[in-house]
């Protein structure tokens, strides 16, 4: 009775609030009891999106790819001319972007005023960027109910859960999920991985920057469980978490 008044009583004077969100996601998940949530996490190229997809693909599970709404910001941002230097503009840019969410097959898409991504938010210019507007506790504030409230997309859209990946997903936009992982691999394998993708990442520094920024940093959550991916295939990884996953779905 206590939750359920404490949510009424948010409901009438929070309406937008993040927390807001988050009830309602608990709510969603509590109606649908076999509804399940997994964290992903890590740092760049160590596996997280290619064994999210096939993941969601398997279990019936809504794939949220969060370093793609981290960088879609970024991009926006940067073609406003908004320098993450510049605090009082960023402010006031952040009160402007209104964000939906629109499905691409299992995946869930960021839209900033109606508009998705392209593909320059997978450029060098936006990985110059992404880890220093991803410092800013504005920014990570204005994505931490969205990215709470794809729960109730997933619920939406008849998935069974969801999975979502990232650097802080099991630490703090999912503390309680049924599975919290934490991949990571040698930093000269993971920049291997990103040139055959044929992208250009500095991943030493990008580790450096999102694990001493003091919002939400990198880190293996307490109880996550950690795989190192560095001498692992893709497919090897899949199935130490599909084993796990099956027994909550069995």
């Amino acid at each position: 009775m206590i939750y359920w008044l404490t949510y009424v009583v948010i409901l009438c004077f929070c309406n937008d609030s993040p927390l807001l969100l988050y009830l309602r996601a608990r709510l969603a998940m509590t109606s649908t009891p076999s509804f399940i949530i997994i964290a992903i996490d890590g740092g760049a190229a160590s596996g997280k999106s290619s064994t999210s997809k096939i993941l969601a693909e398997r279990f019936n599970l809504l794939h949220v790819d969060t370093g793609s709404f981290y960088r879609h910001i970024t991009h926006e941002l940067l073609r406003r001319g908004v320098l993450p230097t510049n605090l009082a503009a960023l402010t006031l840019a952040l009160t402007e972007l209104n964000f939906t969410t629109q499905l691409q097959g299992r995946s869930a898409q960021l839209m900033i005023g109606g508009q998705p991504a392209d593909h320059e938010i997978r450029g060098q210019n936006v990985n110059e960027h992404v880890s220093h507007y991803a410092a800013i506790p504005a920014v990570r504030q204005k994505l931490l109910g969205y990215q709470r409230g794809q729960v109730a997309v997933a619920q939406q859209h008849g998935f069974r859960g969801l999975v979502m990946e990232g650097r802080d997903i099991g630490s703090v936009i999912f503390p309680a999920a049924d599975y919290r992982f934490f991949l990571h691999a040698d930093p000269i394998e993971r920049a291997k991985r990103r040139a055959r993708e044929g992208q250009l990442d500095s991943i030493a520094e990008r580790d450096r920057l999102d694990s001493s920024r003091k919002a939400s940093p990198l880190v293996s959550p307490t109880g996550a469980i950690a795989i190192d991916s560095t001498f692992l295939t893709l497919e090897q990884v899949v199935e130490k978490m599909a084993a796990m996953i099956e027994k909550k779905l069995s």
